[in-house]
């Protein structure tokens, strides 16, 4: 009963002042919602990176082909082959034990067309020589016809599975499957025997692995390319010639067990690197390893954030401290005569936490309120920018493009508690003070 009294009197003494309460509760509840809402997003950003580092899968690792710089040492006209060749890729499955499968796959950069529409301006591209295995790696989907099987890899046909995206620019009205793609500088026809779903873009992962756009794309049985192209490509443009050689474009290797990723990569290195230990012309991505940098980032992330949010609170909480000094001066008079009228050192301290715990709580409550909305939030400041400031839009990552804030559970909580400790912590001084008054002095004070 006396609990219930010290709350009904520190309840009423706060809204005697509403607007000076509500300014007090300001404080606490721009932290609650400050730490809800930044720990959503952080949680968001980092679900997003994980989730493209995942997509590369954690029993894989990735053997890019890169160009060497030119130190301008070479003779002219010289032509040096370079990055991963199909010895190598034999060499790793026959030596390194825990390797479970290989892909194997060689991009060349080519323009495409429909031979059937005189309007069509040839499209820039991809095109992609690959196996069959490479659509589960990659988690391509086919929307209409099919993917190329084993035996026609193996026999090599002219055969092609086009992008979703490509397939409406080069045929916009009709139906692509058993239609031919046409390589204008090739002079070269494919016929389509699969569209594929709509697949989006992955983002850099690493500093190895460049971002993928797989909306252009023309996928071709690997040994096809082979026999169409051989190993060198060569270009002709205003009188100039350039040409290089290399095999493959990159080899995903499928380790049996996520345990063997590391030893594995190291074997791997040493395999490539055991004639030259300074090769530049490989680059290898491991995305177990990524995926473990990733949640130790999120980890401090999400400390960063927090003590972001933290220092709201702790603001928030001076400012109570301040308010409730002010109001122990203005009701020294009061103070006093409760104290003439038997009241306790411990009831003064009682009522004044009361009144800033009532603060911290309902500060606390409406700023875990706006918290939870934060992912509607940010998703009407994404459309809005999309839709008044396309430039600022375009040049945010994609990894931002894509977030939605995930609300983290323990957050509500943990938000909440603090905003009740930093009440307690920040009303004990307000409080004492109150009650080491001098009940004579108090009664006298104007």
């Amino acid at each position: 009963m006396i609990w219930f009294r010290t709350w009904q009197l520190g309840v009423k003494s706060l809204l005697l002042h509403p607007m000076r309460s509500i300014l007090t509760v300001l404080g606490i509840f721009i932290g609650v919602a400050s730490v809800i809402a930044l720990l959503a997003i952080g949680e968001g950003i980092s679900q997003k990176a994980q989730e493209q580092i995942e997509s590369l899968g954690a029993q894989n690792i990735m053997v890019r082909s890169i160009k060497p710089p030119d130190d301008g040492t070479g003779n002219f006209g010289e032509i040096t082959p370079y990055g991963l060749t199909r010895a190598e890729k034999d060499l790793m499955e026959r030596t390194i034990s825990t390797i479970d499968s290989t892909v194997s796959i060689r991009e060349m950069p080519m323009r495409f067309t429909n031979t059937g529409n005189a309007n069509l301006k040839p499209i820039d591209g991809r095109l992609v020589g690959c196996s069959p295995a490479y659509r589960e790696v990659v988690g391509l989907k086919i929307d209409r016809g099919h993917f190329f099987t084993d035996v026609e890899n193996d026999n090599a046909p002219p055969v092609c599975v086009i992008a979703a995206q490509l397939a409406r620019k080069l045929f916009p009205s009709e139906d692509p499957i058993h239609k031919t793609v046409f390589l204008p500088e090739e002079n070269t026809y494919y016929k389509i025997i699969g569209v594929l779903k709509h697949k989006e873009a992955t983002a850099a992962v690493g500093g190895s692995l460049a971002a993928q756009d797989f909306s252009m794309d023309v996928y071709i049985p690997i040994k096809t390319m082979h026999a169409q192209f051989g190993d060198m490509r060569q270009k002709r443009a205003g009188g100039s010639f350039t040409a290089e050689i290399f095999e493959l474009s990159q080899v995903t290797v499928r380790v049996r067990t996520v345990a063997d990723v590391p030893r594995t990569a190291k074997l791997i290195e040493t395999t490539l690197k055991r004639t030259n230990p300074q090769r530049e012309d490989i680059a290898m991505v491991v995305p177990y390893e990524l995926l473990e940098q990733a949640k130790v980032t999120k980890l401090m992330f999400m400390i960063f954030m927090g003590l972001i949010a933290a220092i709201s609170l702790v603001v928030g909480g001076i400012g109570i401290m301040n308010i409730m000094l002010a109001t122990v001066t203005e009701r020294t008079r009061e103070i006093g005569i409760r104290r003439a009228l038997g009241a306790k050192r411990r009831d003064i301290i009682h009522q004044f936490l009361v009144e800033t715990v009532v603060l911290s709580v309902v500060g606390g409550v409406t700023g875990i309120l706006v918290g939870l909305f934060c992912p509607v939030v940010v998703e009407g400041l994404r459309m809005g920018l999309e839709s008044f400031f396309p430039a600022v839009y375009d040049n945010l990552p994609d990894s931002v493009k894509g977030m939605t804030p995930q609300i983290v559970p323990s957050s509500i909580p943990l938000a909440f508690g603090i905003s009740v400790a930093v009440g307690v912590v920040f009303g004990v001084y307000p409080a004492i003070r109150a009650a080491k008054m001098d009940p004579i002095e108090a009664l006298r004070h104007e």
